[in-house]
């Protein structure tokens, strides 16, 4: 069977479809077409696109550059607020510091001269008890005094006045160093007189010795010469 005979009743056999011939564009009479000019045109259209490009690409770039400046510059304030800051924190801690040292060496103050004003108050008592003491020894005219009112006689005499109202801190320092040497002379002088008083002593021991080995000898001579008789 051939292929007409194949198809089946009422199928058609597809026509085969021819395309017209398209007439080319006719062009006014009288004109030419110029491909140079097309050609010119071409060119000056991509020109300005690209111009149009450029142009927004820079002015993209120009606005990418307004905002880095201005971050920049946000930065900066910021920084510049942050130094502020913590420059004002230092002058408050600083002034914090100040008022505090000062505070201190108000109370170190106030302290000190409570200090001199209670060691004058008991200066001036101690003067005048002890003024007031001497005075009563001396109305004891013609009387003799016993050892103890002559060790505080003597005592008193050799005491020296404590006046440091008047003084700074470099010349109380001195006079502590005064009488820290003072003081030492004191105990010196009492370390000898307490050796001395040893030796002294001692000497009586051994002379009480002799006398009574002396009054033995005596008694028992007479008694020998009594026996004797």
């Amino acid at each position: 069977r051939n292929d007409g005979e194949s198809l089946s009743e009422g199928e058609t056999k597809p026509r085969t479809k021819y395309i017209t011939n398209i007439a080319p564009p006719k062009l006014p009479d009288g004109e030419k077409l110029d491909f140079d000019d097309l050609h010119r045109k071409r060119l000056e259209k991509d020109f300005n696109d690209l111009q149009s490009l450029i142009e927004m690409h820079f002015s993209s770039r120009q606005k990418e550059e307004e905002e880095l400046v201005a971050l920049r510059s946000r930065i900066e304030r910021r920084r510049a607020d942050r130094a502020e800051q913590q420059r004002v924190r230092a002058e408050q801690n600083i002034e914090r510091q100040a008022r505090l040292a000062e505070e201190r060496i108000r109370r170190e103050e106030e302290a000190k001269l409570r200090a001199e004003e209670d060691a004058r108050k008991k200066n001036v008592f101690s003067n005048k008890a002890f003024g007031g003491y001497i005075q009563k020894g001396d109305v004891k005219k013609g009387k003799k005094l016993t050892g103890r009112e002559k060790k505080t006689k003597a005592l008193l005499e050799r005491r020296k006045p404590l006046n440091i109202d008047h003084l700074n801190q470099e010349r109380l320092a001195e006079k502590s160093r005064e009488l820290w040497q003072w003081l030492r002379q004191l105990h010196a002088e009492k370390f000898d007189l307490a050796e001395k008083l040893k030796r002294q002593k001692y000497d009586v021991n051994v002379l009480r010795n002799r006398v009574s080995d002396h009054q033995r000898g005596s008694k028992v001579a007479k008694a020998t010469r009594g026996a004797k008789n």
